[in-house]
């Protein structure tokens, strides 16, 4: 049993990893997930397809790495967060799709909070905003939209769980109803200082404490998965949300180490340490993990749209046949052209958390074309990633007097002009590490630790290794200029003042 397995179930795929006993990958296996955008601003999945791909992945990565159940020591689980499912504890059946993190269909309900004046108390013991981004606004749709749920889930009938619950009761032949504190967090449910579910939240989102998951530690048992799956039972060992698995991988575990991932959006997370930093900057308060019932916290900021913008230019503009184009048709821009792409494609999180504002181009002029526009996408990632590290140092003076290294991963991290436009907005160096799936790495960390194969955090974070750095290099008058005209662009953007 010298092996491990991340199940990495993100928005628009589903992955499976094989690592050994060292934690270097062996084997990989992905397949796309389909979405469902119902209307405008709307974004669901088909929880099956989910299941399936998630079922297919695993066992195709374990026939390319030659394993049977018996080699494999543990599995960890990894997930897009705050997707939100409710299903049929008799059946397993979901009484409706999932409801994405990037779907707005409860701005008006978060609006009537925030009027109400309820989001004090909410960020105060949540940590978060009012926003529909969180599970909570979710849950209150389904209960209220989907015929009947509200009764069963008032009888206990119906079970609540983002992806990482889901996938465990599936697996486990629902014998077990659990989730981590990293998504629990997640939810606008839990009360991140004590890690509890808190009853004042649940009656103001109409939420039965019935419906709720298990909180338990990233690291641990989780039950085993049903012998029929994958030719025997194996011991599920970890969970944590995405962002913070990364957060893991990376190796981020000294308070002041931040790291951002680009995939479809955009997270940085900064480890506070023990220390929960209330934010003045619209920056969220989380759990960055939790081991032996110690929670570890971190501020965060996230940004919708990273690489679905990418995604935007092929299958929306048609101006690239795949995403790797992209880098090649930004290179061909004029550099005197200066246009900016707001990409709130499904409105704009932090720190302006605007869910009404939506994309928009500002700078074209008669010679633009779509070498800029593609550029300006690209930029477009590197002036967030700036808006939050400004924001981050405002909250937290300790991490700007630190010498700010931020360590990257995901897809968009391939591409070194994209990371070097990155460096030079930001004016501090970037890091790229050797193993770029630091989210399954994290997944894969939490199942080895539980099953005594990988080291303490000091000795895992000594394995990690650094690719590229990248350095700035851009005038700082440019570099100011640039980013002057990206605020200016957000400011046009922005409807809530």
């Amino acid at each position: 049993m010298s092996h491990l397995i991340a199940i990495d179930q993100g928005t628009t795929s589903t992955r499976a990893i094989v690592f050994d006993a060292a934690l270097k990958p062996r084997a990989l296996a992905q397949r796309e997930l389909p979405q469902i955008f119902p209307a405008p601003g709307l974004v669901e999945h088909d929880p099956e397809e989910i299941w399936a791909a998630t079922i297919a992945v695993v066992r195709d990565a374990m026939a390319r790495a030659g394993l049977a159940a018996k080699d494999v020591a543990g599995l960890g689980i990894t997930n897009q967060r705050e997707t939100t499912l409710i299903w049929d504890r008799a059946t397993g059946r979901p009484i409706h799709n999932a409801i994405v993190w990037q779907d707005r269909r409860t701005a008006a309900y978060c609006e009537r909070l925030r009027t109400g004046g309820h989001e004090a108390e909410i960020t105060a013991k949540t940590g978060l905003i009012v926003d529909p981004y969180f599970s909570a606004s979710k849950i209150a749709w389904l209960l209220e939209h989907v015929d009947g749920a509200r009764q069963m889930a008032e009888d206990g009938a119906l079970a609540f769980g983002t992806v990482d619950s889901f996938l465990l009761w599936r697996l486990t032949g629902g014998k077990v109803h659990a989730t981590d504190a990293s998504n629990a967090a997640r939810t606008s449910l839990l009360d991140i200082a004590t890690g509890e579910w808190d009853e004042g939240l649940c009656r103001l989102f109409g939420v039965p404490l019935a419906i709720l998951p298990q909180v338990r530690d990233c690291a641990g048992s989780f039950g085993v998965t049903a012998p029929d799956l994958f030719g025997g039972a194996i011991a599920i060992l970890g969970m944590a949300g995405d962002q913070q698995a990364a957060t893991l991988g990376q190796g981020c575990f000294t308070p002041g180490m931040m790291k951002s991932t680009y995939g479809t959006g955009c997270f940085m997370l900064l480890n506070t340490g023990s220390e929960r930093v209330t934010s003045r900057n619209r920056l969220l308060s989380t759990i960055a993990y939790q081991f032996d019932g110690k929670r570890t916290y971190a501020l965060e900021g996230a940004i919708f749209v990273a690489g679905a913008a990418v995604q935007w230019l092929r299958d929306g503009l048609k101006l690239i046949a795949r995403s790797s184009d992209v880098g090649a048709l930004a290179a061909k821009a004029d550099p005197a052209e200066e246009v900016y792409l707001v990409p709130a494609f499904t409105g704009l999180g932090a720190p302006y958390w605007d869910a009404q504002a939506r994309g928009a181009i500002f700078g074209l002029t008669r010679n633009s074309g779509g070498a800029e526009i593609a550029r300006a996408a690209l930029d477009a990632v590197g002036y967030q990633t700036r808006d939050l590290i400004e924001a981050m140092h405002a909250d937290w003076p300790a991490s700007r007097e630190a010498a700010t290294v931020l360590r990257v991963d995901g897809g968009m991290t391939s591409s070194d002009p994209c990371m070097q436009f990155l460096a030079d907005i930001l004016a501090a160096p970037v890091d790229r590490p050797v193993v770029m799936e630091t989210t399954a790495l994290g997944a894969a960390y939490l199942a080895g630790r539980a099953a005594g194969l990988c080291p303490d955090l000091d000795g895992f974070a000594a394995q990690w290794q650094r690719d590229k750095r990248f350095t700035p290099h851009m005038d700082a008058a440019m570099r100011e200029m640039k980013y002057s005209g990206w605020k200016d662009a957000v400011r046009r953007t922005l409807t809530s003042g």
